[in-house]
Order: C-alpha cells, then sequence, then structure tokens
C-alpha cells in the first residue's frame, strides 16, 4: 500500500495534539511519561513536536489516559482552528485517500 503525503489539515492537527500533550504533562517527565505509556521516549517527542502527525489510535487513547485527559477533549482540541474551523474537513469516504 502506498502512503499519500498528508493534507496541510492532517499536518495542522498534529501540531495540535503535540501541544496538547505536552501542555497536559506539564512538568512530568518525558520518560516517565513515555514509560507509563508503553511508549519510547523518541515516539513521545516525535508525537509531541508534530513530526509524528497521525498517531495511531491506541497510541492516543494510551497517552490520553496517562495524562488524564478524556477522548472527547482531545478530539475538541486537535480539530478546531483559532478561528473555530473545523480541521475535520467534510465527510468523505472513508477509503478515499487510500491507494494501492
Amino acid at each position: 500500500m502506498v502512503r499519500l503525503p498528508l493534507t496541510p489539515a492532517e499536518v495542522e492537527r498534529g501540531r495540535r495534539l503535540g501541544a496538547l500533550l505536552r501542555r497536559a504533562r506539564g512538568q512530568r517527565s518525558m520518560l516517565g511519561t513515555a514509560l507509563a505509556a508503553g511508549l519510547s521516549p523518541e515516539t513521545l517527542r516525535k508525537i509531541e513536536s508534530g513530526r509524528v502527525a497521525t498517531p495511531a489510535f491506541p497510541t492516543i487513547a494510551v497517552l490520553a489516559d496517562v495524562l488524564g485527559l478524556s477522548l472527547d477533549a482531545v478530539w475538541s482540541e486537535i480539530n478546531q482552528s483559532d478561528g473555530g474551523l473545523d480541521l475535520a474537513g467534510p465527510a468523505h469516504d472513508p477509503g478515499e485517500r487510500l491507494a494501492s
């Protein structure tokens, strides 16, 4: 399967996710947070920096749990721009971005 490049909206959501996780982590160490979530510190660093803009759902779920965030709060935060626009975009066919 060929993975298509991320759209600007997906890159922006990744940045928002990273910023949210950094704020939620606060003064906790990256190492401790990563280990509590069963991740490597480098993976957490990449997610927080936005270099991994689309982490797997289980990764987001476990990080949210470790940091005391609800998935609803995460979804709401990462899908809203400063102007209140929905970055998720219009509804579309889930297989639309897949290429073989």
